[in-house]
């Protein structure tokens, strides 16, 4: 499968199987449309049938210089030589043997706080009570879902535990605990824990600021742009005072501080901030260096909700966006979107391409009561209730759903040119909007198919610079 598109002068074709991308020129993209039809995949790096260059090459020199077109013919030849061009998918067939291997989990998400001091309105979790009542995750509680990991991880050495809310900052003392505990048994068990967290900022302190720049390997923090729009959507509980200005400085000092490691600024955008270009650009001019904003997910009655209709001005923001990234990086002042980071040279292995994040197998979501979930968008929803850390994973039948979860599985992803990036999308928002894991959200779909284009081209525009 090979999808070619335009976008900011550069003409650019991927080869899905092969994940090779090629910036090529007018007449070499206009070619290689003109022969992927009937070309379609190769088996093995073979020669183009001569019958049908030739029909090419006819249309062409109707438009182009025949000296042109027999160039560019050479180009194509010399990249299906190299197998980075009409190639065949071979994941297909492997994906029977990766839904048999061994299921280990190696990441937890930890509710340690299922409350919250802030009410942002389009909150998933209920403003931190995931449908269900205020509670924090006991020593205990999470002391066993460090075990239930350790057991459960096999031989992989690097486990990932993210404390999460609600506000997990409202339950620090037992973070601090659990991080402590995790670390004894580390040598032990031959484990080495990376631990995250992820707070909107509210109880930020120069204490909670010195234990996360020595114990946690990311810190995401939640801010969703200018004040304006930060405020609206994300009040204090009470309603009085704005959000932005208690976090603000300190996430400002706390970025400093990270002095190289991992952080977030993660925003999230709405109906009401389709021109949320505008909030990336200033994270960047509060002096972030690293972010991410990331579309709302919400039912259409909702007035903040994104609906179809907004997509077309949505994609046109990633176009401006991208152009705006581009012309920072090269002013010497650039930042770090995390939509625009792309790898185009080893990527991630097969299992991640075809599976996605993990949720349900290698990933699980555990509440302040110790139930295990496939991840934090289905907490509470008790059809999806997995095990207990006490008992274990006991509706195996929910994980083996989720094993099975793949883009062949999905009849959308199949035939879609992101599939090996994207990995099928988000399992929860399949659920949400058609009521399986195996669909895709397509509004969603449609956007990071969109940033995908946008990050490759980026890599064009760069790796161009770098070359002059």
């Amino acid at each position: 499968m090979v999808h070619q598109y335009e976008n900011n002068g550069y003409h650019i074709v991927m080869d899905v199987a092969s994940g090779s991308v090629h910036v090529v020129d007018h007449v070499a993209y206009d070619a290689i449309a003109l022969l992927e039809p009937e070309v379609g995949e190769l088996e093995a790096p073979k020669k183009l049938p001569a019958g049908l260059c030739q029909k090419v090459a006819k249309q062409l020199e109707q438009v182009y210089p025949r000296q042109d077109v027999a160039e560019a013919f050479e180009e194509i030849q010399s990249l299906v030589d190299a197998g980075e061009l009409f190639t065949k998918d071979i994941y297909q067939e492997y994906v029977a043997e990766f839904k048999k291997r061994k299921t280990v989990v190696k990441a937890l998400c930890l509710h340690v706080a299922h409350d919250c001091n802030l009410g942002c309105k389009y909150c998933f979790a209920d403003e931190g009570e995931y449908h269900g009542r205020r509670a924090l995750m006991s020593f205990e509680t999470g002391k066993k879902a460090l075990d239930f990991l350790i057991a459960n991880s096999g031989s992989r050495r690097n486990l990932e535990v993210d404390f999460f809310g609600g506000e997990p900052l409202m339950n620090w003392g037992v973070v601090k605990q659990l991080v402590e505990y995790g670390r004894s048994r580390e040598e032990k068990h031959n484990k080495r824990f990376r631990f995250t967290l992820t707070t909107n900022g509210v109880l930020l302190d120069e204490e909670v600021m010195d234990f996360c720049n020595r114990e946690m390997g990311n810190v995401v923090l939640s801010l969703d742009g200018r004040q304006q729009v930060n405020d609206f959507m994300r009040p204090t509980r009470s309603g009085q005072g704005s959000s932005y200005g208690i976090i603000v400085p300190k996430f400002q000092k706390f970025a400093k501080s990270r002095a190289g490691k991992d952080y977030y600024v993660r925003g999230t955008f709405t109906r009401h901030n389709l021109d949320f270009s505008e909030d990336v650009k200033h994270f960047a001019d509060l002096g972030f260096e690293q972010m991410s904003i990331e579309p709302v997910v919400a039912p259409p009655q909702e007035p903040y909700a994104i609906r179809e209709e907004d997509v077309p001005r949505i994609l046109e923001e990633y176009d401006k966006l991208a152009v705006e990234y581009i012309k920072r990086k090269k002013e010497g002042r650039g930042f770090q979107f995390f939509h625009f980071m792309i790898d185009l040279d080893q990527g991630p292995c097969v299992a991640k391409r075809l599976s996605g994040c993990g949720s349900g197998t290698e990933y699980l979501a555990v509440t302040p009561w110790g139930d295990l979930y496939p991840c934090h968008q289905f907490v509470g929803q008790e059809e999806f209730l997995m095990g207990n850390v006490d008992e274990g994973v006991v509706r195996t039948d929910i994980r083996d759903e989720f094993k099975l979860c793949n883009v062949y599985a999905k009849e959308k992803c199949r035939n879609c040119f992101a599939r090996f990036y994207c990995s099928g999308g988000c399992a929860a928002n399949s659920y949400h909007f058609h009521g399986c894991i195996t669909d895709a959200y397509d509004i969603g779909c449609e956007m990071q198919k969109k940033r995908i284009e946008c990050a490759i081209m980026i890599k064009a525009a760069l790796a161009g610079d770098e070359g002059q």
